[in-house]
């Protein structure tokens, strides 16, 4: 639920009739974090959760990544005390007793893993959280909180143009019953088609940082959204749904959490779990060039 990394507060009720919407039409899983905002989005989804949303909702949100000063910027954090204070003060921004899905966000190299693993777990016996995930970890590091814990979710980015994860973390969420979590299956917007070469992002939108949203790059992987197009025009689907319904059927261990601002989205976003892409569509797909651009 990364509405943005800031909303003003004239902008909160918006986003607040989407949570809720979202909601209503049988959506109950979301996704937040500390970070975003910092910490405003989790005060937004607090206040959707209000006058009783909170018992239809899955509340999910993230520790481990830090802020100098309260301003946008982040480092990862795993120590033991980090972790303990960072729930607390979710617990608080979301005006929940329990939180039901608490993810270490990034592993903090610096850290051994599980020392941070171990103070989530505490959280969970103090009944604070319900169950634990882990964001963007390796399947070594994995094994390791595997071993202590078990791990209800991993989270990391899949989708047509990101498909690392489809042969290393995907295969150990089967192995073990995990689900896993697609974070931008959307590929932050780019599959939708919305985001082509004359597109200008504002400097305060992080796209603008990122290698693959260049406009040399986004030009070199306008192909891949070509594709995807194609297939949506075959079956009177938008691209993004066919992008959706290709990540929800690498496995059925694959959740999506594709981010919005507008109801007409979400429900185009939730109409793409009912898209059953035929074989020739998947091939289609598998067969589209790796994009340009690093996604960081």
């Amino acid at each position: 639920m990364g509405f943005s990394w800031a909303y003003e507060n004239s902008r909160a009720e918006p986003a607040v009739d989407v949570i809720r919407a979202a909601l209503d039409a049988g959506a109950a899983h979301l996704d937040t974090s500390d970070i975003y905002g910092p910490f405003t989005n989790e005060e937004i989804l607090g206040r959707a959760l209000r006058d009783g949303w909170r018992e239809r909702a899955v509340v999910a949100t993230k520790g481990g990544l830090a802020t100098d000063g309260g301003v946008a910027g982040m480092r990862r954090d795993g120590r033991p005390e980090h972790i303990t204070a960072a729930c607390e003060a979710s617990l608080r921004r979301l005006g929940v007793d329990v939180i039901d899905l608490y993810y270490l966000h990034r592993v903090d190299e610096r850290v051994p893993v599980e020392e941070t693993w171990g103070a989530m777990v505490e959280l969970v016996r103090a009944g604070k959280v319900r169950a634990l995930g882990i964001s963007e970890a390796s399947v070594e590091q994995l094994d390791v909180v595997q071993g202590i814990h078990p791990v209800a979710v991993v989270q990391s980015e899949l989708s047509i143009w990101t498909r690392d994860r489809l042969h290393d973390v995907l295969p150990w969420c089967r192995e073990h019953g995990t689900s896993f979590v697609a974070f931008a299956p959307l590929g932050r917007g780019f599959l939708t088609g919305a985001h082509g070469p004359e597109k200008v992002f504002d400097d305060d939108d992080f796209r603008s940082r990122l290698p693959r949203f260049t406009d040399e790059a986004r030009t070199a992987n306008q192909v891949i959204v070509d594709g995807v197009s194609r297939i949506a025009q075959r079956h009177d689907l938008t691209p993004g749904q066919v992008a959706l319904a290709w990540v929800l059927a690498q496995s059925e261990h694959v959740h999506v959490i594709p981010g919005t601002t507008r109801r007409q989205h979400l429900a185009q976003n939730q109409a793409a779990a009912q898209v059953r892409l035929r074989a020739q569509d998947l091939d289609e797909l598998a067969a589209l060039p790796e994009p340009v651009g690093s996604r960081y």
